[in-house]
């Protein structure tokens, strides 16, 4: 056989089965994130294989990118359907975590002092006259954790704190802050995008910025994210609750901050007890309400599964589509998956299922 055929070849596996292919040209190193084999990772080689071909062979074609990191080393970057690494894509509601994370910044920066801060506090009256009394009853942590009590339901579009209510305007926070409760703070966790869109307001408030920009700033450029949109209105205020465009590398690399407490390379982009809490914090069963999770906090999913008689924590961002990113504290490893498969029955459980394949290849960790 032709020996350039043959080295062609080569390079083709190796791209398959995660392996780095940057020493030839075609993808350039990533700064604090170097590239390792699969084995190296503790993964068994045949498995990683078999789950490539089971992506690649899958019967919709629109599954976008999968990319794990394990111990700040890229173990596996696949693209499929004419994506590439370069590519951004809607992780939709997936940005609510995000959001949390700038929060997590915005404490840093001593723009907030903490979660136990009333809603209220943050936004002058004579500048928001809808501003409603409410708000004096509902803490940052209850927004974290979907439990504000506020009337409104992404379930439900007829709530006037429904995002089909607020979303297509040019200035849409002074609707926000005239939403009334019909619950006790803290009380129900009921899934509204009102309360991401009011942390995002929060930031914005009190830093001046938009949320896009501040997102920038903080966190996206020290990332080295160069390539995103995050859709802001005619009022400079962004969709804190969805509508962020990230490439599946650089959503993976937000779930190394949340992985390495915070840091990122040698820089501390968010405060540890911050991380620690976002982590661990759960505070409503939602095991009767979806069968992925188990537990919510911090605009966060958390779980506990068993793979291979390994009982294995972990907690993960989610958008609608399937699009998750993944963290496994114990493992120091991120998984990103990007798909557009919007409104469909099966992206989730798809996105599931090559989580557990994942977590079933590991040998040793």
């Amino acid at each position: 056989m032709n020996r350039s055929l043959i080295l062609f070849q080569g390079l083709i596996i190796a791209f398959c089965i995660g392996v780095s292919i940057s020493s030839y040209g075609q993808r350039k190193p990533i700064p604090n994130l170097p590239e390792t084999g699969v084995e190296e990772a503790g993964f068994n080689r045949d498995s990683i294989n078999n789950l490539y071909t089971r992506i690649e062979n899958t019967e919709h074609k629109d599954f976008r990118g999968l990319v794990v990191i394990k111990d700040n080393k890229i173990v596996i970057e696949w693209y499929f359907n004419t994506f590439w690494r370069n590519h951004i894509h809607d992780i939709r509601s997936a940005g609510k975590s995000i959001t949390s994370l700038l929060l997590g910044v915005a404490i840093k920066e001593g723009l907030v002092q903490n979660i136990d801060q009333d809603v209220y506090s943050f936004f002058p009256k004579e500048k928001y006259p809808s501003l409603h009394e409410d708000y004096k009853k509902i803490e940052i942590k209850h927004l974290l954790d979907m439990s504000s009590g506020l009337h409104a339901d992404s379930d439900d579009p007829e709530t006037p704190g429904n995002a089909g209510q607020w979303i297509g305007r040019d200035e849409w926070v002074s609707y926000l802050l005239s939403i009334p409760m019909i619950e006790e703070p803290g009380k129900k966790w009921v899934y509204a995008d009102i309360n991401a869109a009011l942390i995002g307001a929060i930031i914005e408030e009190k830093s001046g910025m938009s949320l896009r920009d501040f997102a920038k700033a903080k966190v996206f450029d020290p990332l080295g994210i160069e390539d995103f949109y995050w859709e802001t209105n005619a009022s400079n205020q962004t969709v804190a609750a969805g509508n962020l465009y990230l490439s599946t590398l650089d959503f993976a690399k937000l779930g190394v901050l949340v992985a390495s407490h915070g840091r990122w390379g040698e820089e501390q982009i968010i405060q540890s007890d911050y991380i620690k809490r976002l982590r661990t914090h759960q505070v409503f069963d939602l095991t009767d309400y979806w069968y992925l999770t188990d537990t919510y906090g911090m605009l966060w999913y958390k779980s506990e599964r068993v793979y291979n008689g390994n009982k294995i924590e972990y907690l993960f961002a989610s958008g609608n589509g399937g699009n998750h990113l993944i963290v496994v504290p114990e493992m120091n490893m991120v998984i990103a998956l990007t798909s557009s498969a919007y409104g469909q029955g099966y992206a989730h459980r798809r996105a599931y299922a090559i989580l557990g394949k994942i977590l079933s290849a590991l040998e040793s960790y």
